[in-house]
């Protein structure tokens, strides 16, 4: 779908959820945002192009705006198809996105030692199946320009979801392509209903980036898993993902204050439940990574400590001691 004038908007199925990969065409080439899966590739992309007439050589460029398999797990496939383009990814994300194991014990795996946290074996296995990593051409660290012949685009540092995050920058349209920079109040299934929690992890960064984007007045907000955002909403949502980093640190310093003793970050989310978000038990779990961003800033301003018992990293409230 043509959103505005070379903006296009590509949605492919991502089992119950969908991720949505956007086409910048401009008279001199196209930049691809994002890769999606494998499939994203070989049975949406491509033949979009081909359904709307858009010269496979013409897609010069396609970054990937963080490391997730969801975003760089169609790079194989694209090279595959189209061997010219170049890939580029900000530096902080390069080896998680060229090194699926990497990737599985660095990224997703980051919590498993030190909180006994980590992805169901059935979900390392689904990673593995649907994503080919490949090496990438090009760093870029944003500032970036990059020119489509009829208007030039901005690569944006945009870090909280992940060190490396990127987003793109047409300021001709007003338009925004940010992958998952924001994430509102619950990540959703392609119906709309709350599938898990929003992961980002690194708080003042996150909140930094929501204010570059705000700033930046633009009218149409295009993410990867969630709808369309146009005039108004843009600014709902990004007010929405500012205030649920509130509800965070609420929840969190009422259960700290609760246990009244140390507790592991994963009792921590389990005793506050559902003041963190409408999801199963499972999903969470995954709340983790913004508990855990929150906990850690909590314990740079002195509020809270870790402290490690019997292997596993506890949170204790100063207040308590």
């Amino acid at each position: 779908m043509e959103l505005r004038h070379g903006v296009h908007r590509i949605v492919a199925p991502l089992g119950d959820r969908f991720v949505a990969l956007h086409l910048l065409v401009g008279s001199a080439g196209a930049l691809l945002v994002d890769t999606g899966i494998r499939d994203s590739i070989t049975e949406t992309f491509l033949p979009y192009l081909d359904a709307n007439g858009i010269d496979r050589g013409s897609v010069r460029w396609a970054i990937n705006t963080h490391c997730d398999y969801d975003h760089t797990g169609g790079n194989g496939a694209l090279k595959a198809a189209i061997p010219g383009i170049e890939l580029l990814v900000h530096a902080l994300d390069r080896d998680f996105t060229e090194d699926v194991q990497a990737l599985i014990d660095g990224r997703y795996g980051e919590f498993r030692a030190v909180d006994g946290f980590d992805d169901p074996p059935e979900t390392t296995a689904y990673l593995r199946s649907v994503a080919d990593l490949v090496p990438v051409d090009r760093v870029v660290t944003g500032g970036e320009w990059i020119d489509l012949g009829d208007r030039r685009v901005q690569v944006l540092h945009v870090p909280g979801h992940s060190p490396g995050h990127i987003a793109v920058h047409d300021p001709d349209n007003a338009t925004l392509v940010i992958g998952d920079a924001t994430l509102g109040t619950t990540v959703p299934f392609a119906d709309g209903r709350p599938a898990f929690p929003p992961t980002y992890r690194d708080v003042d960064p996150y909140l930094a980036s929501i204010r570059m984007f705000r700033s930046l007045g633009a009218t149409l907000l295009l993410t990867a898993h969630y709808p369309v955002y146009s005039d108004e909403s843009v600014e709902d949502f990004l007010a929405d993902s500012e205030a649920y980093t509130d509800l965070v640190d609420e929840a969190i310093t009422a259960q700290l204050s609760a246990f009244g003793s140390p507790a592991t970050t994963l009792e921590l989310i389990r005793g506050a439940g559902s003041r963190l978000g409408p999801w199963a038990p499972a999903a969470l779990d995954y709340s983790i990574f913004p508990v855990t961003g929150a906990l850690e800033r909590m314990a740079r301003e002195g509020t809270v400590r870790p402290v490690m018992i019997d292997g596993i990293r506890h949170w204790s409230s100063e207040e308590a001691r």
